[in-house]
């Protein structure tokens, strides 16, 4: 005959899923009631960037931060004085009062452990007290023991709110049996009613302040990936416009390249062969680039068949604007000379973005692009002025991308930007890009 053995069941598993709840409330019970019970943990000043606190000047709003804790205190002094009234005054009644307003007093301090000191007072009371008043919860205690609950549940989690009222009515019926043999009224049901109701709306306070706070974190995440998203998008148009420059380039010196030694009569074989070194290396680089550019590309792109625009087409992009119904002037100063394409490119790009934010934000108002020919760059500055009262259109707020994108391109050329109000109540946009005063300072600098 043969023994079958049993293989024991390891513990986690041999525990039913009611142990293992029971458990963990009981965890949850030591930790929030039971662990490190008269901590210091002092209730800090309170914010004084609310809606009535920031209408406050000088010592009243350094006061203001100060107003839980004289909440707190009335709430004290007023059990303390309905318990004095409540024992008909002496030497027992001030007695009774101190018990009342201690535990009140100390939740400022030590929260948890005002809760436990609130039962050892309310005892206290009702065996000083008048034998034939309330019990467990004289009047002085009832409102003690509620404003300590209370403070209590706000300064720490929700869940320590339902531990609070269990062993609160643990409690009141323990007490209740104690004093059966008096005939005293007995309150723990009003008690238990009246702080569940109370429990309740801290509670609920507490789950709409932790929703508050993270939809500020959402928001705060959602801004900061939505800014991001911005300026990537910003550099890939960037990216796709200076391919088409560069490309150009690379395609001019590519065919200039090969054109060159037909050019020279009986050129010598080490001529060629430099020749055709350059116009495989630009071939090669060209090739690259849209092999890179591609990456960045949507799908939907297709390269422009005209040239990207310059400092020479914004005559005809303020005819445009003129037309959408933006009362534009235009000003050059110093000596126009040709740029480097891809500088005169983002000189126009950045002009134009500067006046369809006029557009957007401030429909009717006047505006004035000034362009400076400088010895060492390019000077731009667009400025606007308010927008007449009433605006003929609602400002539109637009997505944010217009100045990200300028500074994106004033970062790319090394320049300088500012953007802000004008003192006359408009908007104002200056850049500065450099330029090499000379070829060979700008062959050096690419």
């Amino acid at each position: 005959m043969t023994e079958t053995t049993r293989t024991p069941l390891p513990p986690a598993q041999a525990r039913s899923p009611e142990f293992r709840l029971a458990m963990d409330a009981l965890r949850g019970l030591r930790q929030d009631l039971l662990h490190d019970v008269f901590a210091y943990r002092p209730l800090p000043p309170m914010g004084v960037d609310g809606p009535l606190s920031r209408r406050l000047r000088g010592r009243l709003r350094e006061y203001a931060a100060w107003t839980p804790h004289a909440a707190v205190g009335a709430a004290g002094v007023l059990a303390m004085l309905v318990a004095f009234a409540d024992e008909g005054g002496g030497v027992v009644s001030l007695l009774c009062g101190v018990f009342v307003l201690g535990p009140v007093l100390l939740t400022l301090l030590r929260p948890v452990g005002a809760f436990w000191l609130s039962f050892g007072a309310a005892a206290a009371v009702s065996v000083l007290g008048d034998p034939w008043g309330d019990r467990p919860w004289p009047p002085g205690s009832f409102l003690s023991h509620l404003t300590v609950a209370t403070v209590v549940a706000l300064r720490t989690r929700p869940r320590t709110a339902a531990w609070m009222w269990v062993a609160t009515a643990l409690y009141g019926f323990f007490a209740e049996a104690g004093f059966g043999g008096y005939g005293y009224s007995a309150n723990t049901g009003p008690m238990l009613v009246v702080l569940a109701l109370l429990l309740l709306v801290v509670t609920v306070w507490h789950i709409r302040r932790d929703a508050e706070q993270e939809v500020t974190a959402q928001q705060t995440v959602t801004e900061h990936e939505r800014s991001r998203r911005t300026l990537l998008e910003e550099r890939t148009t960037i990216a796709r416009e200076l391919h088409d420059v560069v490309a150009h380039h690379m395609s001019v010196v590519a065919i200039q390249a090969e054109a060159a030694p037909y050019r020279v009569e009986n050129p010598p074989p080490e001529l060629e062969r430099a020749f055709a070194t350059i116009r495989e290396n630009a071939v090669a680089a060209l090739t690259e680039l849209r092999r890179v550019l591609g990456v960045v590309r949507a799908e939907d792109y297709e390269a422009p068949d005209a040239p990207q625009p310059t400092l020479a087409d914004l005559d005809a992009l303020l005819a445009n604007v003129r037309d959408a119904g933006l009362d534009v002037d235009k000003a050059v100063t110093g000596a126009v000379r040709e740029l480097p394409q891809g500088l005169e490119l983002s000189a126009y790009r950045i002009v134009q973005e500067a006046l369809s934010n006029t557009l957007r934000h401030a429909p009717g108002a006047n505006a004035r692009v000034e362009i400076g020919y400088v010895l060492g760059g390019l000077g731009l500055r667009v400025v606007n002025g308010p927008p007449p009262a009433p605006a003929p259109a609602k400002p539109s707020p637009g997505a944010g991308h217009g100045l990200t994108g300028m500074r994106e391109r004033v970062t790319m050329l090394n320049g300088e930007m500012t953007a802000g109000p004008s003192p006359d109540g408009g908007y104002e946009v200056t850049v500065f890009l450099p330029v090499p005063s000379t070829p060979a300072e700008t062959e050096d600098g690419a």
